[in-house]
């Protein structure tokens, strides 16, 4: 009944062009479309694209995977993430597992500003990208309930908020790098920044540019520093002012297709999250996954223990800090967490069909 489902709601199927590892299947595109998709302003969009990934055959137990901010499906088919669990006898064994990486409202090739409407699209937030994902999941894909749903950055909040919003849809939740508090100090004063820098930009033009603005590049690259990478990381990568001119440097220069509109709207979309207030709805098996040296979510504040204390059996893997860990992009190196998420699957009880 699955396949069948998924083969009716498949509007194009075709191989991905992005790296993939020998021991895991070939990832395939791709797009369904949600009809009269009503955002939390009030807007309806009477056609949201979304575009989405799948790796295995749709016979096996469903997990959905959740990607960053200006990120896509694309960027988590790396040798780092998807080479340490999608292969053969790996956590995610593409093999027993289906897994589902969509593109996030605003990203990838799902619909964005940059399609045409620039300023004029709808203003979307955290909140209605997992109500998006959950159309796709359920309407378009026909999956009744995943195994797994997990995701990292702003996927790790996605991830906070599928077990608040549709709390009997899943067995287990692995938000990573991501705290279910509302967005506030350095991560939302950072995000903000970058938000500036594109509103006060002359050549920004309320959004008709011509040409694209410049300033939010820069302010990308300091966020980007700032706030991942890691500090023990940088200075053995960077132990002498000469060698981090010559990092930051390279960071400036390297080519991006950005659209400023698209990196507003992405950012800006961080604003209101807040998944704090429903996490007494989790009914999952939860382990959550940060970095000591995460940039974005400090451990000293004591913000993720205390709101693990309000999920029942809910518990925390923090990668110890170290020359070999990235700050925020630890989470991206699945070599850190591939046996927690292997225990965390073994027994998390099955809770749905």
């Amino acid at each position: 009944m699955m396949r069948r489902s998924i083969a009716a709601a498949l509007l194009l199927i075709v191989t991905s062009a992005a790296a993939m590892a020998a021991d895991y299947p070939a990832p395939k595109q791709g797009m369904w479309v949600a009809r009269d998709f009503k955002f939390h302003t009030g807007e309806v969009m009477p056609e949201l694209k979304l575009g989405y990934t799948t790796i295995g055959e749709p016979t096996g137990q469903p997990v959905l995977v959740l990607h960053g901010t200006t990120g896509s499906a694309a960027s988590m088919l790396t040798t780092g993430y998807a080479g340490e669990l999608f292969g053969a006898g790996q956590p995610l064994d593409a093999s027993k597992y289906f897994i589902i990486i969509p593109d996030g409202i605003g990203h990838g090739r799902s619909s964005k500003p940059s399609d045409g409407l620039r300023a004029k699209f709808p203003r979307y937030n955290y909140d209605d990208m997992v109500v998006a994902q959950y159309r796709l999941v359920t309407e378009g894909l026909g999956v009744k309930h995943v195994r797994l749903v997990t995701g990292n950055s702003m996927g790790g909040m996605h991830t906070w908020l599928w077990g608040v919003k549709y709390p009997d849809f899943m067995d287990a939740l692995a938000p990573m790098a991501a705290q279910p508090t509302a967005m506030s100090s350095r991560n939302w004063m950072m995000r903000r920044m970058i938000v500036d820098s594109i509103r006060k930009d002359p050549a920004w033009k309320d959004g008709n540019y011509e040409t694209q603005p410049q300033a939010f590049r820069t302010a990308a690259v300091f966020f980007a520093i700032a706030t991942s990478g890691g500090t023990l990381a940088y200075q053995q990568a960077a132990p002498t002012r000469a060698e981090a001119d010559k990092f930051l440097d390279a960071r400036l220069a390297e080519p991006t297709k950005a659209d400023a509109n698209d990196y507003l709207y992405q950012w800006e979309s961080s604003g209101d999250y807040d998944a704090a207030p429903g996490l007494e709805r989790i009914k999952a098996t939860l382990l959550a996954i940060n970095a000591a040296d995460d940039e974005r979510n400090p451990p000293e504040t004591g913000l993720m223990d205390a709101a693990l204390k309000r999920i029942k059996g809910g518990k925390l893997l923090l990668i110890p800090a170290s020359t070999d860990t990235r700050g925020h992009g630890t989470t991206g190196m699945a070599k850190f967490y591939a046996q927690a998420l292997k225990e965390l699957l073994a027994s998390a009880p099955k809770r749905g069909s």
